[in-house]
């Protein structure tokens, strides 16, 4: 069994949280800058990247706050990991703190990380933060 272990990136944006619930929470929002495309059903949400497809159970969605899956490949392993996001707006501020949530190996962590960071850098790209 692989061994994860679960790792959280902090983001300062300058959205709107009604712009970051359009992106975080709906399939076409995913597919702008997350995957090339996602499908639903039921609870289990179909990434696609250059054809290439992943399945996750989709864990919880508090729309307006968080969205949490657990990749199948991991769940049928017996791994106990989640990938996701999270934000509020900073009452200072009014800045939107977006955390990313990610599973990885130690090994694999570094290229973990700077997958999110190309992830969330296309995001900002698309909201214009």
């Amino acid at each position: 069994m692989k061994d994860k272990k679960i790792f959280e990136l902090e983001y300062v944006l300058k959205t709107s949280p009604k712009v970051l619930d359009n992106v975080l929470f709906t399939q076409s929002g995913l597919a702008d800058w997350f995957c090339d495309d996602v499908n639903v059903k039921d609870d289990v949400y179909s990434f696609e990247w250059d054809g290439y497809i992943e399945q996750a159970r989709l864990l919880s969605l508090k729309k307006g706050q968080a969205i949490k899956w657990q990749w199948i490949e991991d769940e049928e392993e017996g791994i106990d990991t989640y990938f996701g996001f999270r934000y509020h707006v900073d009452p200072l501020t009014n800045a939107v703190i977006l955390t990313v949530s990610g599973a990885a190996t130690d090994e694999d962590s570094k290229e973990a990380k700077a997958l999110w960071e190309q992830h969330v850098s296309d995001l900002r790209r698309l909201i214009g933060a």
